[in-house]
């Protein structure tokens, strides 16, 4: 029975979203953040699944518990699926989500409304302390709007519009981008993992 699971983020908005959409798992879900040491998040994967599975591993190594990690990225049609794995830090080393969504407006600049196609994709990890690993993926598609609307989320969430809903994720607001984003169709398939291996009596 998996009782506890360690969720590695050092992102407090990523963790926020995270424990409210596995909220009714009957599992505590405990930050990295919260032990007063933990490993490095370093990102060096060339896919999103090599980054997520990366993190996953080595935090369920380091604290010997089962642990949650995931990778997300923006994926532009015109730019050939850039940002995509280098999304959080597209504008550079320890840059602010503000610097990441100008740049990506800038590089947009003189594109169409039809050629501004996108989606968000999510990979998550879950991993045991013995090195099993467990995979779900998730995605949305939607289109980069020209300049930045709404205040909720983070990322690139204010530029980031759903045509279903006429609105962009930072403008539909946490409980609806909570149902419906690309993290949040991964975490449904790893609730499924989870409550799976909860119920199982085989050793991990």
């Amino acid at each position: 029975m998996i009782k506890e699971i360690v969720l590695a983020t050092e992102n407090r908005h990523k963790e926020e979203e995270i424990k409210s959409i596995l909220k009714d798992l009957d599992i505590e879900i405990v930050p990295m953040t919260s032990f007063p040491d933990y490993p490095t998040m370093i990102e060096e994967g060339a896919t999103l699944e090599e980054n997520a599975s990366n993190k996953a591993r080595k935090v369920a190594e380091f604290f010997k518990k089962w642990t949650i990690a995931d990778d997300s990225g923006l994926e532009v049609d015109y730019l050939n699926g850039r940002p995509g794995i280098y999304s959080a830090r597209y504008a550079g080393e320890n840059c602010s989500y503000d610097d990441n969504n100008k740049k990506l407006l800038a590089e947009l600049r003189d594109v169409p409304e039809e050629k501004r196609t996108a989606n968000f994709r999510t990979v998550v990890a879950v991993a045991s302390p013995a090195g099993r690993l467990f995979l779900a993926d998730g995605k949305i598609f939607g289109t980069i709007k020209k300049h930045t609307a709404g205040t909720a989320g983070f990322g690139y969430d204010p530029v980031f519009y759903v045509p279903e809903y006429e609105k962009t994720f930072a403008e539909l607001g946490c409980e609806i981008k909570n149902s419906l984003s690309h993290r949040a169709k991964a975490l449904q398939k790893v609730k499924k993992i989870i409550k799976s291996l909860s119920n199982s009596q085989l050793s991990f």
